[in-house]
């Protein structure tokens, strides 16, 4: 993995896609453990992670690992999720980031040299085309272990480099049965319910 010490890097993380990836492969992210294995690669200016949040009820299921994050180093990008029934008469979420995402990417791109993606969707594509074109290099994080493939094709070839997240699950994996962060307690299994 070409990562230089003295590269301004930034992280863009997909949280309902990163999430789903994780969980497609077994495995819970330790966020403070992500986070500090990019901080080693290079000099880390900043870590965003978005996500739609419920506003509407009291109690959102993965509120407290949102406040954790932001109190541990993470820009938390939050906007407000659409609760709607589907076909078959269960409550879904729609909260699509993409937008907020490439914004943030576009707006950052001139102040660093390496942007790490973490999600797998094709709709990222031109995004990640137009800040090469800047002179920043790109490395995707997502997973063709999955069946099918979380990362798409095109995502995948248009990137710099391409880091398989099941090679990462031993340095940033956390114990599923022990509770080291409080927001370990919470089913996050409700953010794979987030609609692309």
């Amino acid at each position: 993995m070409p990562f230089y010490a003295e590269d301004r890097t930034a992280l863009f993380i997909d949280g309902s896609n990163l999430y789903s990836s994780a969980r497609n492969l077994g495995f819970d992210i330790d966020y403070k453990k992500l986070r500090e294995v990019f901080s080693e690669k290079g000099r880390l200016v900043r870590a965003f992670y978005y996500t739609a949040l419920i506003d509407d009820q009291e109690y959102s299921p993965i509120r407290p690992l949102v406040d954790w994050l932001d109190y541990n180093g993470y820009t938390l990008v939050t906007k407000s999720a659409k609760e709607f029934t589907d076909a078959e008469g269960r409550r879904r979420i729609k909260g699509n980031m993409d937008i907020e995402l490439a914004i943030d990417v576009m707006e950052m791109a001139d102040h660093l040299d390496h942007i790490v993606l973490f999600s797998g969707d094709g709709d990222f594509r031109r995004l990640v085309e137009a800040v090469q074109r800047k002179g920043v290099r790109v490395t995707v994080v997502s997973t063709t272990r999955t069946n099918p493939p979380m990362v798409a094709d095109e995502l995948r070839r248009q990137c710099d480099d391409f880091i398989e997240l099941k090679d990462l699950e031993a340095d940033i994996s956390r114990p599923r049965d022990t509770h080291h962060h409080h927001h370990d307690d919470v089913d996050e299994a409700e953010e794979a319910d987030y609609v692309k």
